[in-house]
This record gives structure tokens, C-alpha cells and sequence, in this order.
């Protein structure tokens, strides 16, 4: 009994080991569509950090010269 229960211990190891190396298949093409939507996303979330931290950057001057001694 002992020795089925290792036999298919082994084969599940086995099997796991063999699972883990298996390959995915290759994402598809991305279409022009997706590229130039992916593209003006990149973008606006580009111009919004610009804009946040000329907003941290203004913050920050008015703070020191408020303080500046």
C-alpha cells in the first residue's frame, strides 16, 4: 500500500515539474486601433503627472517662502 501511495506522489511531483516548464501561447498582434488607444492612454496619464507635480512643485515654493526666515 505504501509503495502505491509513493508511486503516485511521484507521478503528481512529476507531473507539477512537468507543468511548470510548459509553455503559453504567444499574446496576439495588437491592432493599429489598440496600438494608437494604448498610445493617447500613455499620454493623458503623462499630461496628469506633469500637471501634479507642477501642482507639488508650486505647493512647495509657496510653503518655503511662507516659512523662510
Amino acid at each position: 500500500m505504501k509503495k502505491v501511495l509513493v508511486i503516485v506522489a511521484a507521478g503528481m511531483m512529476i507531473g507539477a515539474i512537468g507543468a511548470s516548464y510548459a509553455r503559453l501561447p504567444a499574446a496576439p498582434a495588437k491592432t493599429d486601433a489598440e496600438k494608437a488607444a494604448e498610445a493617447d492612454k500613455a499620454s493623458a496619464a503623462k499630461a496628469k503627472e506633469a500637471a501634479e507635480l507642477g501642482k507639488a512643485q508650486d505647493k512647495a515654493v509657496a510653503n518655503y517662502k511662507k516659512h523662510k526666515k
